[in-house]
């Protein structure tokens, strides 16, 4: 059971860590979005993870537990970035078009973060895989 507690710990950080990437990836892709659905300039989004703990309960009853999930996406507190426009059909009375909060390089350092995490799930993942099939191995001799 520790192995099957082991994958579903690793799968839920591969999990969390692509929804992670989509989030800088929806991002980036918005970065000069000066109006939305609802009308208002973009805001940057961030990711909160939390842990997902195991009770000796659920580990007596080998109930799936362990890990990470993703908790909310927020948006961004910081300022939206004044431009001066008013040509723009976006500009406030004062000609002023405010863009999203959205730092390319900041993005690009997330999503390298990101992209790091990910393959250190993917090695840890490995590493399960490779007990597992040696503890498989111990019963056949």
């Amino acid at each position: 059971m520790a192995f099957l507690n082991s994958l579903n710990i690793v799968g839920s950080g591969l999990t969390a860590e692509r929804f992670r990437t989509d989030v800088i990836l929806q991002n980036i892709a918005n970065q000069n979005t000066t109006r939305t659905a609802s009308g208002e300039p973009y805001r940057r989004k961030l990711t909160v993870f939390e842990t997902r703990t195991m009770s000796f309960d659920d580990t007596l009853s080998h109930a799936k537990g362990g890990g990470v999930r993703v908790r909310e996406i927020v948006d961004s507190v910081m300022d939206l970035r004044p431009v001066y426009d008013p040509s723009h059909p976006d500009a406030d009375e004062d000609g002023y078009v405010y863009y999203p909060n959205v730092n390319n390089s900041e993005e690009q350092v997330d999503l390298l973060a990101a992209s790091r995490a990910y393959e250190a799930q993917l090695s840890a993942l490995a590493v399960v895989k490779a007990m597992a099939g040696k503890s498989l191995e111990i019963g056949r001799r």
